[in-house]
């Protein structure tokens, strides 16, 4: 550990005298030596914990997909499909609110009390929905564990940015996606009995309260980013906790790598206007697009109705969720184990293109043209298939490629803004999808999906840069120029 006189510097005054000795020492060794990959087992855990946030996403994206008609019956909406689409797009509503906030909270409080934070609204939203009589009860629940679902995503996708070693940030930002895989699926397991068990519903809202009051418990013992503490002029803990994450070896590399950009610069003075059209707005445009052309690819629509849409193929529903859940699993899977090999802009580019053409399927197998023996294949083919390159890239890509490319200056409050672009679109397709297969029916709508999923990958293939490898600080200095 350093001395303690440097216990009272500010974050400028430590990187001037870290830089002067680390630098006289490396000159006195003759040349620059490249330390060892600090060990993973420190910092996979803290990881880990994390993800129970992403589960709770994943968990209440889908909690409402097998029992809504339950719930419609028993709360007295049936067949109002406005009223359904309300119970699953209210959540997103109150996500926006979350995260529209996030980077205020977040860069306020730090990241670990904004996950604990987070927390709270899920455990009280998901009871207030397990114990509602009517709708409007359902509604309030849903608009509170919303809030704590916009909190989450942003907080994750800094966190684990922030405390990963460079070496192997991809693969642990796969664990964001693997865990909300996880939690999709758990939502769909756990909804089986639904049809069997009357007011079985409510329990699948009870049992979202369990992860919720886990993270909130084990994130006392979890690491704060070091990153944070730097910025607030604590380098003193941030040097604790990099020992803790990384090891003592590493302590004085990461504090210099930290030390690179100008991190330490006060966050509260970066105002809305740089992030719109100020000197950040072009990395903030290509964030924010990404986002919305991923959830306009439909992807949501598949997660949220695949239940009515499987029916209508004439697929039991409890099959096709299952066949769901294994697709979306094993794309997180090949993403975590080729994110720092590929790269992420070519996983993110042939998942759009995947996903275009597994749209086409669906759109083929709503054409007059296919023999009706064809259209079960294409038609669940091709859904299984769209869940499952989504899952390789255009899933996890996004909230991991965003906190690299920001400038540490406007890192919480631009992947806050990226974020509520990317709850506005995702409310009104939980909103209108329902609504507009029935007006459009099937192949209009998959065809416009496809589209996007094409302008997805040009707008990556154009605009996207590659991260793999690089420390933030490295991304910051070399990378981030071109975007200014």
């Amino acid at each position: 550990m350093r001395s303690s006189t440097y216990r009272l510097m500010s974050s400028r005054d430590y990187v001037d005298t870290i830089n002067t000795e680390e630098n006289s020492a490396l000159l006195q060794n003759g040349m620059w030596q490249e330390s060892t990959k600090p060990s993973l087992k420190r910092s996979f855990l803290h990881v880990l914990v994390a993800t129970i946030s992403s589960f709770l996403f994943g968990y209440h994206l889908g909690v409402v997909n097998e029992p809504l008609e339950s719930i419609s019956s028993d709360l007295g909406f049936n067949g109002n499909t406005l009223a359904e689409g309300l119970v699953v797009s209210t959540c997103l509503g109150g996500a926006f609110v979350g995260s529209l906030l996030s980077g205020w909270v977040v860069d306020g409080i730090g990241r670990r009390r904004a996950f604990q934070l987070c927390a709270l609204p899920m455990i009280i939203g998901a009871s207030i929905s397990a114990i509602s009589k009517r709708i409007q009860g359902m509604l309030l629940g849903r608009l509170l564990v919303g809030v704590g679902m916009g909190l989450g995503p942003p907080v994750a996708a800094l966190y684990v940015t922030e405390i990963s070693p460079a070496h192997v940030r991809g693969t642990y930002g796969g664990f964001i996606q693997i865990a909300t895989c996880l939690g999709l699926t758990g939502a769909l397991v756990v909804g089986i009995p639904v049809k069997e068990v009357a007011g079985w519903w409510r329990v699948c809202f009870w049992v979202s309260t369990i992860p919720a009051a886990l993270l909130a418990l084990a994130m006392m013992f979890c690491a704060e980013s070091p990153h944070w503490l730097f910025k607030q002029g604590r380098t003193a803990e941030a040097e604790t906790e990099f020992e803790k994450l990384l090891g003592q070896s590493h302590v004085n590399s990461a504090m210099m790598e930290l030390s690179k950009s100008d991190i330490g610069a006060d966050t509260d003075t970066v105002r809305l206007s740089e992030l719109i059209y100020g000197r950040h707005f072009r990395v903030v445009f290509i964030g924010s697009t990404l986002f919305a052309l991923q959830q306009l690819s439909g992807i949501n629509a598949v997660f949220y109705f695949s239940s009515t849409v499987f029916r209508s193929a004439g697929v039991p529903s409890n099959v096709a969720n299952v066949f769901i859940g294994i697709a979306n699993f094993t794309g997180s899977i090949i993403a975590m184990a080729l994110m720092d090999k590929v790269g992420r802009k070519m996983l993110l580019f042939s998942s759009f293109l995947g996903m275009a053409l597994s749209m086409g399927l669906q759109v083929a197998a709503t054409s007059i043209y296919v023999p009706k023996s064809g259209t079960l294949p294409l038609s669940v083919g091709g859904m299984l298939l769209f869940v499952l390159t989504f899952a390789v890239g255009a899933g996890p890509v996004p909230g991991l490629l965003l906190p690299e490319i920001f400038p540490s200056q406007i890192r919480a409050k631009a992947m806050a803004f990226c974020m509520s672009v990317h709850w506005v679109i995702n409310f009104l397709v939980g909103l209108l999808f329902l609504h507009l297969l029935e007006h459009m029916g099937p192949q209009l709508l998959y065809s416009m999906f496809c589209t996007f999923c094409l302008i997805a990958a040009a707008f990556v293939k154009r605009n996207v840069i590659e991260t793999k490898g690089k420390t933030l600080q490295e991304i910051e200095i070399a990378l981030l120029q071109e975007y200014r």
